[in-house]
């Protein structure tokens, strides 16, 4: 008896997406030009997660969002048991897409008998079945090489950079780095703003109390400028905050907070709201619901980033590519 096996070397792009921040996988569809893959997910009565895809993924190049939002164990768990489900059903390739890392701030031990857990992270998606990851603005390079495979480390710089300019590139600007560690980030503002001045903010932090710090004193000329005040995320909002005041009390005609992530926890939404901030710009890389809105808060969609992202991985394209100018 001869069976007649058909071969063929079309590659299938499905999108899946889990329930931290379904909007945003609704949003990637979209700019892809295709929907998301039908998934059945709920809790045990334990808590317990349970996903099952309704759709056959057998040779498919897999893409599987989601952001690390809070509850981020929860989230984390589910996107975990996703690419097992993806594996076990015979995924040809499976890219994990997580516009927020989790436990990226846990990258290094700072003392002896702590975990690098930025680390443990990566190891995890692995073992589950991750052939690739993408992600936004981690919080340090070195994120990278704890995952073995392909990293595509967006940038969402020029998404920021690009509605600074259009909105305040009339004004005497200076790009502020909140301590010197993210100076690096601060550059590279710089370079976008027509090669705006840099200043940062010297602070000191205690590292047995976490999103806590000490805004000590400005670094640079701010008098009568437009402080632009980067950095990656925004948690509590105690630091960005703090900061902001230092400059505002060295002179600074005005702030403008940008940041990638908007974690927005505890008092964050109260502390910015509050503050001398003129505007708040993030992205929405992370969920920002009615409940995380104030006066002076810009959202910018991070969607057709990351749907470019994965139309290059797919197509095997360059995703360096996308960033080669800024």
């Amino acid at each position: 008896m001869n069976i007649g096996i058909q071969r063929t070397t079309e590659k299938n792009l499905m999108v899946f997406s889990g329930r931290a921040h379904p909007d945003l996988a609704q949003h990637v569809a979209k700019e892809l030009g295709t929907e998301l893959v039908p998934t059945a997910a709920y809790d045990f009565a334990n808590t317990e997660l349970y996903v099952r895809f309704e759709e056959s993924v057998r040779g498919c190049d897999a893409f599987v969002i989601q952001s690390h939002t809070a509850p981020i164990n929860t989230w984390i768990m589910e996107h975990l048991i996703m690419v097992d489900a993806l594996k076990r059903a015979s995924a040809k390739r499976i890219t994990v897409v997580t516009p927020f890392y989790g436990y990226a701030r846990q990258d290094k031990k700072s003392r002896g008998r702590e975990p690098i857990s930025a680390r443990l992270m990566a190891d995890l998606f692995k073992t589950a079945g991750a052939d690739r990851l993408i992600a936004v603005d981690l919080h340090t390079d070195q994120i990278q090489g704890f995952f073995d495979g392909p990293v595509d480390h967006l940038q969402a710089l020029p998404i920021l950079t690009d509605y600074v300019s259009d909105k305040y590139g009339d004004e005497d600007l200076v790009v502020v780095s909140p301590d010197a560690g993210r100076i690096k980030v601060a550059e590279s503002w710089s370079r976008r703003l027509n090669n705006a001045p840099l200043a940062f903010i010297h602070k000191t932090r205690d590292v047995t109390r976490p999103n806590e710090s000490v805004a000590n004193r400005v670094i640079g000329q701010v008098e009568g400028r437009t402080c632009i005040l980067v950095d990656d995320m925004i948690d509590s909002g105690g630091t960005i905050c703090h900061a902001a005041e230092a400059l505002m009390k060295d002179g600074a005609a005005s702030v403008i907070i940008a940041a990638t992530h908007a974690i927005f926890s505890g008092p964050a939404v109260q502390r910015l709201s509050d503050s001398v901030a003129r505007e708040v710009i993030v992205t929405d890389t992370l969920p920002v619901g009615p409940d995380k809105q104030f006066e002076g808060l810009t959202v910018l969609p991070i969607a057709p980033l990351l749907a470019e992202a994965i139309s290059q991985v797919f197509g095997d394209g360059s995703v360096t590519s996308m960033f080669a100018d800024h």
